[in-house]
């Protein structure tokens, strides 16, 4: 208790598209992540806030807020920087996190860096915040499971009943890694934790 200034604030954004069809998608696992560590933190989302739907609370003395945007995927990082500088969010209490199906179901990974890859939301995140600095989540959901499926038509499924149980364990974690990290843990530390098989 007592390690954090006054003024310390956290932002974490989850990706997803806000509309009801695409509330059990693949493409929405970041607000699936941010509605349990919503839970965990005991925090709910009631205020509308820089086109997002926000959840605020407070660790210690930090103030936490958890975002997810309205603006649809594609566009993430205008609603991350309005928030950002609403708040004057510093670059070490940022993280977004994300859908990726380059990792196995429910696969966790954390990094400090890099560039966005081919997803658009996060490369829309990158281009407005103009740095490739920023911290992720990317939650695995794997690929598509027939062979001639196009890959968007993969991510904005349902989660099909099969996949959930996978899908959960990841979810779990990154809200759990989210509250470590909100909680004040170092980044590296977070990572250490939470990628237990190396990069």
């Amino acid at each position: 208790m007592g390690l954090f200034k006054e003024s310390e604030k956290y932002l974490v954004i989850g990706m997803g598209n806000p509309e009801k069809r695409y509330f059990n998608t693949y493409h929405n696992v970041g607000f699936m992540c941010l509605d349990r560590a919503a839970e965990l933190l005991k925090a709910e989302f009631v205020k509308g806030e820089c086109r997002a739907v926000t959840a605020h609370t407070n660790v210690d003395r930090a103030k936490v807020i958890l975002a997810k945007p309205i603006t649809y995927m594609n566009l993430t990082g205008e609603s991350a920087v309005e928030l950002i500088n609403k708040y004057k969010i510093e670059q070490d209490k940022f993280i977004v996190i994300y859908d990726d199906t380059d990792l196995p179901i429910g696969k966790l990974r954390i990094r400090k860096t890099g560039t966005a890859g081919t997803h658009n939301g996060m490369r829309n995140v990158v281009k407005m915040v103009n740095s490739e600095d920023i911290f992720r989540m990317r939650v695995g959901i794997g690929r598509p499971p027939v062979e001639d499926m196009q890959l968007m038509d993969f991510v904005l499924s349902d989660v099909d009943e099969q996949a959930k149980k996978a899908l959960d364990v990841g979810i779990e974690q990154a809200a759990r890694a989210v509250v470590d990290f909100v909680g004040g843990m170092p980044i590296d530390e977070v990572m250490q934790k939470y990628n237990k098989h190396g990069d």
